[in-house]
């Protein structure tokens, strides 16, 4: 088989059974060799980007690698924002790109990117955006490059990595085809480190101390869920997610303070002000977590923080207790001491509910409220739900108004933040999660960056729901500007029919001017099980719910 090939089998022995790529002359065998895969569903996009947003998307709630690919030089350049994503938020992804061949290197050859005589450096610019970027020059090589490459991207710290197949390399023969062997290694502390961070925690548990947890999406990543509500429960400890880790647990729960952050809800910011210690677990205290990186935040708090990579531990706050750890077997050691401290019996607590989600919101204005609408999506929500926020106001409408209870997530495009990430990522998510119901709440802006894609659900039969906030401005930009120089520039533009633009796509659109007629409509999205556009008109004079005098 020929190099292309060995990939493609690689992929298939490991599990991938959809991968995301573009058209183009330097990778034209490896569209050959998917082609005869029986095993993965392969998604040709209308711009890479959207590939490697997909390919994130894919990787966000499962346990498989995210895989995308492109021809050499433009189309190659255009994967570096979901990798970024993918590097930022510890996504395994890995992406597969064309490369100029050895006899034409420097020559200016179509779609160069050597960093030969003016030519740009793509290897550089993967290896500044990955774990780890490889050029395969031998066939020979294949197998070793792949088993590394992947293995890398799973183990310690998930992330992308990525592999340059020179266009001469494509269709060599692989004479040494082997499986490659996974072996990812858990992260976990010294048992001596377990030991002092649970004697501590057990001390601060039995002198009756204000101990909260903030769940960040490492807890998601590393598949701790049960564990840890089990743990919190046992020692009532009352907990917040960062806007990342938001419903890995029930918010509905009686330990359940909500988000915590610049736009938490009211109960976990006023809890977290009094908690005199913070278990964190898998968050690397984002901005919005931390509002602005507040310097005194954790002043007067014992600071408890477990993360799998070391450079997260002091990154932001120094932590009084801290444990390298794979958040999983870091709770499971933890309550193994813990059960042997603890002196006394734990009382039921029921933490005080104030959030969001609860408020009855009195608004008189001719068009929808956002978060009023995002409260009857949270009511209509099937369990096992994936909501995915782009980047904007209505990723902070979703963030406060939405309550996840049913095994439900919820995933902003974390702090890279790129506008159009999750309305293509929702593409992967739902390709990695067939049985769950897949929504994409976006911004108009974000969705007419990258909405073309729609047409590459239709063609596969993929099933998301875009709920479109139209507002026809960039309405989180707007209010900053107007709260920092008192005026705003370029913040309005016109909208598309986005009913006839569903229409041409094949899809099914719908446009909702009075809130009455969204429910209905909602819950017909989910259950026709195909591509649907829903094209709300929301007012632009509300804005979410966001703490700015604590930034």
């Amino acid at each position: 088989m020929d190099v292309n090939e060995a990939i493609v089998k690689t992929l298939e022995s490991i599990g991938v059974d959809t991968v995301f790529g573009g058209s183009g002359q330097v990778n034209g065998s490896m569209l050959l060799a998917l082609k005869k895969s029986d095993k993965i569903k392969t998604i040709i996009i209308k711009n890479e980007q959207g590939a490697s947003f997909m390919a994130c998307g894919y990787s966000m709630f499962s346990d498989k690698l995210g895989v995308c690919f492109a021809t050499g030089g433009p189309g190659a350049f255009n994967l570096f924002s979901g990798l970024a994503v993918a590097y930022y938020d510890s996504l395994p992804v890995l992406a597969i790109t064309g490369y100029a061949s050895m006899p034409d290197r420097g020559k200016g050859a179509l779609n160069e990117s050597t960093g030969l005589n003016r030519t740009p450096d793509s290897h550089k610019m993967f290896s500044a955006t990955t774990k780890k970027s490889y050029i395969l020059e031998d066939p020979e090589t294949t197998m070793d490059i792949l088993e590394e490459a992947i293995n890398i991207a799973f183990n310690g710290r998930p992330g992308p990595v990525h592999i340059h197949v020179p266009k001469n390399i494509t269709t060599a023969k692989v004479n040494n085809f082997r499986e490659i062997k996974l072996d990812i290694k858990e992260v976990v502390e010294s048992p001596k480190k377990i030991k002092e961070f649970s004697e501590a925690l057990s001390e601060a548990i039995n002198r009756d101390e204000k101990v909260m947890a903030l769940l960040g999406y490492g807890c998601i990543r590393s598949g701790a869920q049960k564990d840890i509500r089990k743990f919190l429960e046992k020692y009532q400890i009352p907990f917040a997610t960062t806007m990342d880790g938001k419903g890995q647990l029930p918010e509905d729960h009686p330990l359940s303070l909500g988000v915590y952050g610049t736009s938490g809800d009211p109960g976990a910011n006023a809890y977290f002000d009094s908690a005199t210690c913070v278990l964190a677990l898998g968050n690397s205290f984002a901005q919005n977590a931390t509002f602005g990186f507040r310097p005194d935040l954790y002043k007067g708090k014992k600071l408890f923080h477990i993360n799998i990579d070391l450079v997260e531990i002091g990154k932001v706050y120094p932590a009084d207790f801290s444990l390298v750890s794979d958040i999983k077997p870091a709770i499971k050691s933890i309550s193994r001491y813990v059960d042997k401290l603890i002196t006394k019996a734990i009382p039921a607590k029921k933490v005080p509910r104030k959030k969001y989600y609860d408020e009855k919101i009195e608004y008189t204005g001719k068009k929808i409220h956002p978060g009023a609408m995002v409260q009857i999506m949270s009511r209509c929500l099937p369990k096992n739900s994936i909501v995915m926020g782009d980047a904007g106001a209505h990723m902070l409408w979703l963030n406060c108004y939405l309550e996840l209870s049913k095994n439900q997530n919820y995933q902003n495009p974390g702090s890279f933040g790129p506008m159009a990430s999750h309305v293509n990522g929702s593409i992967g998510v739902k390709a990695a999660n067939p049985d769950k119901t897949v929504i994409c709440g976006c911004g108009d802006g974000a969705y007419l960056m990258a909405g073309f894609e729609l047409l590459t659900a239709v063609q596969k039969n993929i099933p998301v729901v875009w709920v479109i906030f139209d507002n026809g401005e960039f309405n989180v930009i707007r209010k900053f500007l107007l709260n920092i120089w008192g005026e705003e520039a370029f913040m309005q533009f016109k909208n598309p029919d986005y009913v006839k633009y569903a229409k041409a796509c094949g899809a099914t659109g719908y446009r909702i001017e009075k809130l009455e007629d969204f429910e209905k409509v909602f819950k017909r999205a989910i259950r026709s099980k195909k591509p649907v556009l829903i094209d709300v008109v929301v007012e632009s004079n509300v804005f979410p719910p966001f703490n700015l005098a604590k930034v």
